[in-house]
């Protein structure tokens, strides 16, 4: 972690110094593109915290999903501020059991699981930046790149550690997959930062929804927890 905070510190000046030659070469043209990719990522990230977790409340844990979203709201503000799945792990974990009501023992499983393994916004990222990247430099990706372009995204956002900035580590595997530049991270490393903000938002919901549809599954659920917090 020192490491990181150390990296952290220098790599604004560092990415200054790429994102200044690479529109150098490529021309200012390549931030209406930059603007382009940051607001695809983050119209798929709101549909898939919407409506993916949004069906998953409502359908499979038969929750209210309006209701579990204000529940989690303080977790949500806190990831959005630290970018760290780990960092948001205590009060992920208190908020799922004492305003969710999910009992201790399926929540203290689920809960650092998902922070773990679960990390679907990073894998939305990955793949929204390959083909980004690939645009960028005219590189055609043929069926089975795509194909590529899931599995590989999918297993390396599993294998992502919670720490902010991780996504973009563990996006040079997935260039590297399918024959792209690992440079191209150039290109997106200079908003990546908010989109890494956003992106832990929604693997932290990711973690309280399924928690939900486990602990209802195993009839671990509290629901005078769930509505108590309503009323009040």
């Amino acid at each position: 972690m020192r490491l990181v905070i150390m990296l952290m510190a220098v790599a604004p000046f560092g990415v200054f110094c790429l994102m200044a030659t690479l529109f150098t070469n490529v021309g200012l043209g390549a931030i209406a593109d930059l603007f382009k990719y940051f607001m695809t990522v983050v119209i798929v990230l709101v549909v898939h915290f919407l409506f993916t977790y949004g069906l998953v409340v409502r359908f499979m844990a038969k929750l209210n999903p309006v209701t579990f979203y204000k529940r989690f709201a303080p977790v949500m503000a806190y990831a959005f501020s630290t970018s760290s799945s780990n960092a948001t792990l205590p009060v992920t974990l208190e908020t799922v059991e004492h305003r969710l009501g999910v009992k201790n023992e399926i929540a203290s499983f689920t809960v650092p699981l998902g922070a773990t393994i679960n990390m679907d916004g990073t894998a939305i990222m990955q793949g929204v930046a390959t083909v980004f990247i690939a645009q960028a430099y005219n590189i055609d990706i043929s069926m089975t790149g795509y194909l590529m372009v899931v599995l590989t995204a999918t297993l390396a956002s599993i294998g992502a550690a919670g720490v902010p900035g991780v996504g973009l580590i563990t996006l040079a595997l997935v260039l590297q997959q399918v024959g792209l530049p690992v440079e191209g991270i150039a290109l997106i490393i200079g908003v990546d930062r908010l989109l890494d903000m956003m992106r832990t938002a929604v693997n932290v919901t990711g973690d309280a929804a399924v928690s939900t549809v486990v602990a209802r599954s195993e009839d671990k659920f509290d629901f005078e927890v769930f509505e108590a917090e309503q009323s009040s």
